[in-house]
């Protein structure tokens, strides 16, 4: 039915598709969620800042390139969807949402991200895929409960050194950037359940034996001329696999984007922020 709707609007004018989401959201949903997705909106609602206890807002494939800074009244917000948008720069009201746990900010046109971004401490996951980024930046390191990162099509060429303060850093994608060496980084983050560097221009893989929480390593698609050794249990997806004559890295991905969903919906739930007293 959803995406009978959005069809539908998609036959109607911009501003009348910004009209009638506006009338539609007059009151705060009883599931302290907004979903306006795919609305062909140019400027979110001003009002829907107005919803203090929202947990969660989609504003996923639309016309944004702003956010008006009443969004900072949304201090009770862990998920917010900022993704196939048309941001350059992230707005900086995004850095003062510190409940946030998940952010999407995928397929925009950011080339950086600021500074104030380490503000989000509770950051759990970030997507940051299909942008313009050629470095990882520095800031995302500092995002100490930062579990998994999607960093997948972009340019980058290099990982900092840094990443590896990421101590909870669980997830890391990294296809379809421009990679010629296995990141050394890498080999030093034994934490790490999952890497994908498919789609990349690597030529030879160390082994990663010694990461002891490995769990699957996607490397399909380079130019390599080994297959990375791995411990007992190991999967891994690319040429000379030996328990996948057939690689399949979507199969792979699901497997390992499954394993992250279970571990978010473990994830604690901070206490909502009440509004100071009037007393």
């Amino acid at each position: 039915m959803g995406n009978i709707i959005r069809a539908l609007m998609a036959l109607i004018p911009a501003d009348r598709c910004q009209n009638y989401v506006v009338r539609n959201l007059q009151e705060m949903p009883p599931d302290r969620t907004v979903d306006v997705s795919g609305s062909r909106l140019r400027r979110l609602p001003g009002h829907v800042c107005a919803f203090t206890e929202l947990v969660k807002l989609y504003l996923s494939d639309n016309h944004l390139s702003s956010l008006p800074p009443e969004l900072e009244q949304l201090q009770n917000l862990q998920i917010l969807a900022l993704d196939f948008n048309n941001f350059k720069a992230l707005p900086q009201v995004v850095c003062t949402l510190k409940q946030l746990c998940i952010l999407y900010l995928g397929n925009n046109k950011l080339c950086d991200l600021p500074n104030e971004l380490s503000l989000l401490q509770n950051l759990r996951t970030l997507w940051i895929e299909a942008n313009c980024l050629t470095q990882l930046p520095d800031v995302v390191c500092e995002l100490s409960l930062l579990k998994t990162l999607h960093a997948g099509s972009n340019a980058l060429r290099l990982l900092p050194g840094q990443l590896q303060c990421l101590r909870e850093l669980r997830t890391i994608w990294l296809s379809g950037n421009l990679l010629t060496d296995f990141p050394t980084v890498l080999l030093h983050m034994p934490f790490l359940e999952v890497i994908d560097v498919d789609r990349n221009r690597i030529r030879y893989f160390p082994s990663l034996a010694h990461l002891s929480s490995l769990k699957v390593v996607i490397y399909d698609h380079n130019p390599c001329r080994n297959a990375p050794k791995v411990g007992k249990g190991v999967r891994r997806v690319g040429r000379w696999a030996e328990d996948t004559p057939e690689p399949d890295p979507r199969k792979a991905r699901r497997y390992a984007l499954a394993m992250e969903e279970n571990q978010e919906q473990q994830a604690p739930v901070p206490p909502p922020v009440l509004p100071p007293s009037s007393s």
